[in-house]
């Protein structure tokens, strides 16, 4: 099974839309440290809170390496973690929508998706009929995509 790491943002979006399965589907199994599970935890006032420790397929770690924050000083906690735990766990993908945390993890040699990233590929695993209505539900509950890539994104998919 692949070890895949994700942190807050694409889990946060996944809610918003109520598609947070399509990461079991995809999958099976993604593991967050802990600073992420906390990120999602300060939400709780939001209408689409979930507790990520009742979901059984979402483990959530602590990293061992804490001193190694300190060399991830310019992204926050949950970003730091996820390039952490990716490293420590030896994970197969990263699932990141941030640019500094996504710089930070290529330059690691870590592989990465985001939120975009899954919901084409759960298009291509036909988990999902079309990414359009997604796409513009996320950007009616308040994640900023740029039209450009909307515009490309669904060209690519011929929607």
């Amino acid at each position: 099974m692949r070890k895949v790491i994700s942190n807050t943002t694409p889990i946060l979006s996944l809610l918003k839309i109520e598609k947070l399965d399509i990461l079991k589907d995809l999958y099976g199994r993604i593991t967050i440290p802990q600073a992420v599970f906390e990120e999602i935890e300060s939400g709780k006032d939001k209408g689409f809170y979930v507790d990520l420790s009742k979901i059984g397929w979402i483990e959530i770690k602590q990293i061992q390496a804490r001193d190694s924050k300190l060399y991830l000083f310019d992204l926050d906690a949950g970003e730091a973690e996820v390039i952490i735990l990716a490293q420590e766990q030896k994970a197969d993908l990263v699932i990141m929508d941030e640019a500094m945390g996504r710089r930070a993890a290529k330059q690691l040699g870590l592989t990465l998706t985001g939120t975009i990233g899954t919901l084409l590929r759960a298009k291509d695993k036909m988990l999902i009929n079309s990414i359009a209505p997604l796409l513009t539900e996320l950007v009616q509950k308040g994640s900023w995509i740029s039209p450009k890539l909307i515009a490309s994104i669904l060209e690519k998919t011929g929607e």
